[in-house]
């Protein structure tokens, strides 16, 4: 009968067998290798399909590759790439275009004392601010209105 081998004495058996020099045999360089070219005379136009036979150690075929995607033609940037921007610029609104947006005037420019004592004394009431902004709105559309064509006439079918 077999006796039951615990966890730590399996544990310990593993580690000794793991810690014991593996013999391998040297790799020797396998006849019937392909004819390689230079690396320091590869370019562009040469031919990389070499480098990827079977027989040819995967440094070699590395360093290939290296000089192959060092040429400039691949590393231009195409434009695609959502990262390339320069976010730290601001880019503000428009100060016209932040007096017509009617919700953000109380944030974006705050009543100065004065305004606000105009206000109550009865100069420039609420109604009147309200009048003048829609004002502001209004322009563009008068102005969008003149620039297009009369109704009158129908578009051809």
């Amino acid at each position: 009968m077999q006796r039951k081998e615990s966890f730590l004495s399996r544990w310990s058996r593993l580690k000794k067998q793991a810690e014991k020099p593996v013999t391998t045999e040297p790799v020797k360089p396998v006849a019937g290798e392909p004819k390689l070219p230079p690396i320091e005379q590869l370019d562009m136009q040469s031919d990389y399909s070499v480098f990827f036979h079977p027989k040819v150690e995967e440094n070699l075929r590395r360093q290939a590759l290296r000089k192959l995607f060092s040429d400039p033609h691949f590393n231009a940037m195409d434009g695609l790439d959502v990262y390339i921007d320069d976010y730290s610029k601001p880019d503000p609104i428009p100060p016209e275009m932040l007096a017509r947006l009617l919700e953000s005037n109380p944030l974006l420019f705050p009543t100065t004392r004065e305004q606000t004592a105009d206000q109550l004394s009865g100069q420039k009431g609420v109604g009147a601010l309200a009048s003048e902004q829609a004002q502001i709105v209004e322009q563009p559309k008068k102005q969008n209105a003149e620039l297009s064509p009369p109704s009158d006439i129908k578009p051809k079918t």
